[in-house]
């Protein structure tokens, strides 16, 4: 059947092909799509149910139901868990997957193949971490820190391996993305007419292919230590500790970065949709996130400023850090000027783009306190830090993400969600969050450490407000997964293409599109934003 007759006769791409094996074997980015997003849900869900562990146990001083080392663990996994199966994955590998190739007028990724493989890769990567559990878990926090981490009786080098497998499945997500934004754009899409999130997902991919290897070999370097005894990390082998935060964190700092710029990327979609207006100053968002990806490279240090290094190193990462927020300032100067004048309809995608605005703002500016060397000392492994990194990671990037699942789900699924309860969804995080993390800059600000299984009473008001904090922002995000999930199955259908009013390609195509995208090869003419 033709894409013509198939799309006349209700077909689309969700049930072009029926049974689980079709679905196993499928090369449609759409359907690869479906799966990341049914995988990283789940891993969501684990994720974010230790994170809750984590508050209860801390709603008193004293030990309530784990001991130090069951804390350490759980702290573990949950970092391990958000951080390398749901944020870095999150936004590129699931809504990028199905968004990126219609927003281009593409019909498939550049290699569909390579494109199945790589969530195999983060199935088997995730499937080894978690199987770790079983194996007397891991207690050196997800950052893997030596010498101890080459030390631990844990399962190390299981959740290592996990970890290296994932860091596959990355790579070759951004080697897809660059190489399909390269070539398969349609008659028209030059660069400079990209949609904002396609260029966050170009920057993005430059990002992963040249840092991951980094972590790869660096996760690999340590496994060796660990199986062989070579002396890399651990000195009492010859080995230099310091050397692993090097590494890791020229990884890691630039991941900050693989799990913020495609959420950016989103709320320039959302914010333009729902505002009803052209995008203020388009070239400056699309070049601002180039410029964050370059500076991301040249940050690692300000992680390392209590690790012996010199004042003058400190210095020149404290300055090239403080650097990050000029583009950033960008974004978020040109969005709100976006909204200005604008017909803004605060349905569910756009309360959870203001929630981004909001909450990464806090996020960021507390970012410079950590930038800035003198204050860093005093504030370093200290809840001022935890607090700021929640702000940047949930308040922005899970925020972010839960924005352009509900933008995009109507176009996922054809299905409409109960609109009402997605705004209390949006509503209870950013109430949550805040509740959450803000006391804790002022825990940390009162030299509170992070990472402690007990504290002084003097915290206890605090932690109390946080752990109640925690118990609200689970469920918003509980309720936001079951909206969707609900109306996948049972859901209204959407009976409009464009039920947004938006202005770019995927939404000139059915709900859910047909397997080959469009009946005809598109082609465009403005930039995707002036067509109002």
């Amino acid at each position: 059947m033709s894409a013509t007759d198939h799309a006349h006769h209700g077909g689309n791409y969700i049930n072009c092909e029926k049974g689980l094996w079709s679905w196993l074997t499928t090369i449609d980015h759409k359907r690869i799509a479906l799966m990341y997003f049914i995988a990283i849900m789940a891993f969501f869900l684990i994720g974010g149910l230790f994170a809750v562990l984590l508050r209860l146990e801390l709603f008193t001083p004293e030990p309530l139901f784990m001991d130090g080392d069951t804390y350490n663990r759980a702290m573990t996994f949950h970092g391990a868990i958000m951080v390398f199966m749901v944020i870095v994955p999150g936004v590129p590998a699931l809504l990028g997957n199905f968004a990126l190739p219609l927003m281009i007028g593409a019909k498939d990724v550049a290699f569909p193949k390579l494109n199945l493989a790589s969530w195999y890769l983060l199935m088997i990567g995730a499937a080894i971490a978690v199987a770790s559990l079983f194996f007397g878990g891991v207690d050196t926090g997800w950052t893997f820190y030596t010498p101890y981490s080459g030390k631990s009786a844990g399962a190390v080098t299981m959740v290592v391996l996990g970890a290296f497998i994932m860091g596959f499945s990355s790579i070759a997500t951004g080697i897809n993305f660059i190489v399909t934004i390269h070539t398969l754009r349609c008659k028209g899409m030059t660069m400079m007419r990209l949609p904002l999130f396609v260029w966050a997902l170009y920057s993005t991919a430059i990002i992963q292919v040249i840092a991951t290897p980094v972590l790869g070999i660096t996760l690999l370097l340590l496994v060796f230590e660990r199986t062989f005894g070579i002396g890399i990390f651990d000195p009492a082998l010859g080995g230099d500790p310091v050397l692993f935060q090097h590494f890791f964190w020229f990884y890691s700092h630039p991941a900050v970065y693989i799990m913020i710029i495609p959420p950016m990327g989103i709320i320039s979609e959302v914010i333009a949709t729902f505002s009803q207006k052209t995008i203020f100053g388009y070239k400056a968002i699309a070049f601002s996130s180039l410029a964050i990806a370059a500076v991301s490279f040249l940050v690692w240090g300000h992680h390392m400023f209590v690790s012996g290094q010199s004042g003058l190193a400190g210095g020149i990462f404290s300055i090239l850090t403080m650097l990050v927020g000029v583009p950033t300032a960008i974004k978020l100067f040109n969005w709100t000027a976006t909204m200005y004048k604008g017909q803004v309809k605060l349905d569910t995608p756009m309360l959870y783009a203001i929630n981004f605005l909001s909450l990464f703002t806090i996020g960021g500016l507390t970012g410079l306190f950590c930038a800035a060397f003198s204050i860093d000392v005093h504030i370093h492994d200290t809840y001022f830090v935890v607090a700021h990194f929640h702000y940047v990671m949930l308040g922005g990037a899970m925020m972010g993400f839960f924005a352009g699942l509900f933008y995009w789900f109507p176009k996922m699924s054809g299905k409409m969600y109960n609109e009402p309860l997605g705004r209390v969804s949006a509503i209870m995080t950013f109430v949550g969050t805040n509740l959450t993390f803000l006391p804790q800059f002022v825990m940390g600000s009162m030299g509170m450490p992070r990472r402690y299984h007990t504290y002084d009473g003097i915290f206890t008001p605090y932690h109390v407000t946080s752990t109640i904090g925690s118990w609200i922002v689970a469920s918003g995000f509980l309720l936001a997964v079951f909206l969707l999930a609900k109306a996948f199955f049972n859901g209204k259908k959407c009976t409009e293409k464009n039920p947004w009013g938006a202005t770019t390609l995927e939404w000139t195509v059915d709900s859910p599109p047909i397997h080959e995208n469009f009946t005809t090869a598109p082609e465009v003419h403005g930039r995707p934003y002036e067509y109002r």
